[in-house]
């Protein structure tokens, strides 16, 4: 347990020094979620029944949480990336722990997004956005959507390391943007028809968002909606730890064993 404590920390330092020298894409993944909330917040929130400032507030949650779920494209392109570079079987080579790598890369991208979200959180109060709920709630909403992002990075190590070729895990991964779309992050589902709503309502981010707007106090809990979004906040705890459950010792045996 102390070696996979000390080797994850190391690589904790790689994978944040591997951040600060790829500037460009930090200043992309923190600008566009801003771009979308001023986008969809300003075109679509005249379009629906909501008034702006209201759409606005429920959008920023769902951006959010539509952020955290792109921790599955990243962490597929950079455990793709490794093995596609050889940087993989170098650290197989090392005498360091096997779940210690992509320990590594699931906290560095956790602690990333966290500062990626302040922007975000920024510009979302400066067009209306507000916490409406308790400090302890905003906290647990925050602390909520970095769970979901560090088991959608494990969720995306185990597919890169399965692809093993960054170009392809490139082209798989922009395939995560429909998540957010066949969810509630942008619009509400209770106007979906009835079959597309029962699966957006099972999609993840739906129960993680909703839980947001709840812990927010943005928006309350739809009626009439399945389990995961009527419970919102159970529903997110469980759909994440699914996602570990089965993401992690996955990850991990494939990462050791080194299979192509």
């Amino acid at each position: 347990m102390s070696s996979l404590v000390y080797d994850g920390t190391a690589m904790l330092g790689r994978q944040l020094r591997r951040a600060r020298n790829n500037p460009g894409l930090l200043i992309l993944t923190q600008t566009m979620p801003v771009t979308m909330l001023l986008f969809f917040g300003y075109v679509f929130g005249s379009a629906l029944a909501m008034p702006g400032e209201e759409y606005r507030s429920f959008l920023v949650p769902g951006l959010l949480v539509a952020t955290a779920a792109n921790g599955i494209m990243t962490g597929m392109f950079q455990a793709a990336q490794d093995v596609h570079r050889g940087v993989t079987d170098r650290f197989r080579a090392l005498p360091v722990s096997r779940a210690a790598v992509p320990l590594g890369q699931a906290v560095a991208d956790a602690v990333v997004t966290a500062a990626g979200t302040v922007p975000l959180l920024l510009v979302g109060l400066a067009v209306g956005w507000r916490i409406e709920g308790s400090v302890p709630e905003a906290l647990g909403a925050l602390g909520l959507l970095l769970l979901f992002r560090f088991a959608t990075t494990w969720t995306g190590i185990f597919l890169g390391l399965l692809t093993r070729n960054e170009e392809a895990a490139g082209q798989l991964g922009g395939a995560t943007f429909l998540l957010p779309l066949l969810s509630n992050a942008y619009i509400p589902a209770d106007g979906l028809p009835g079959w597309l709503r029962t699966a957006a309502e099972w999609n993840p981010v739906s129960a993680v968002a909703t839980a947001l707007r709840e812990l927010f106090g943005n928006a309350p809990v739809p009626e009439g909606a399945a389990w995961p979004v009527a419970h919102p906040v159970a529903g997110s705890l469980a759909w994440c730890a699914v996602l570990l459950a089965v993401s992690m010792p996955l990850a991990a045996r494939r990462y050791a064993r080194g299979e192509r």
